[in-house]
């Protein structure tokens, strides 16, 4: 898999935001955010674009284990400042960080895949260490089922001597 690392400045996010663990969200509860999203995305001032955002945040537990634990699912879009949230919304401010960034091509059931990769195989080959956090980005090319299907993933990495 190709990837680059990159720098992001920090940005804002609106939607929807759940604790659930991997089997939880994908077994339904991911489409039905996702479809109240794209369903009350005319109530999200300030939207910067159509791209909706998937970010995870895992517990700082080197026990955790997402197959089996709950941790924070948000789901939303990416907007140009914070305003009041619309009713059973909430606002997330994502940190500037350095990210490794790959792309998921194919069906969404093979994800798992890429996803090992960024977090297996990826840091020992790189010699760098990952935060506790990763998002995705939904745009055009976002087709869960098909073989077109296209989903960039950016993991957060930790500064080169930073110990948290």
């Amino acid at each position: 898999m190709k990837t680059k690392v990159l720098m992001l400045p920090s940005f804002q996010l609106l939607g929807f935001r759940v604790e659930a663990t991997v089997e939880t969200f994908e077994s339904g509860l991911g489409r039905e955010l996702h479809s109240r999203l794209l369903e009350r995305k005319s109530e999200i001032t300030y939207r910067k674009e159509n791209h909706v955002f998937l970010l995870q945040m895992y517990p700082m537990d080197e026990h955790f284990d997402a197959k089996r634990d709950p941790f924070s699912h948000f789901i939303g879009f990416e907007v140009t400042q914070a305003g009041p949230p619309p009713t059973g919304m909430v606002h997330h401010e994502v940190e500037a960080s350095e990210y490794v960034v790959g792309t998921h091509k194919g069906p969404e059931s093979g994800l798992q895949n890429t996803y090992d990769y960024l977090y297996g195989l990826w840091p020992q080959e790189s010699g760098r260490s990952l935060k506790c956090y990763d998002f995705e980005i939904w745009d055009e090319r976002y087709s869960p089922e098909s073989l077109d299907n296209e989903i960039d993933i950016y993991v957060a990495l930790k500064n080169i001597g930073d110990s948290e």
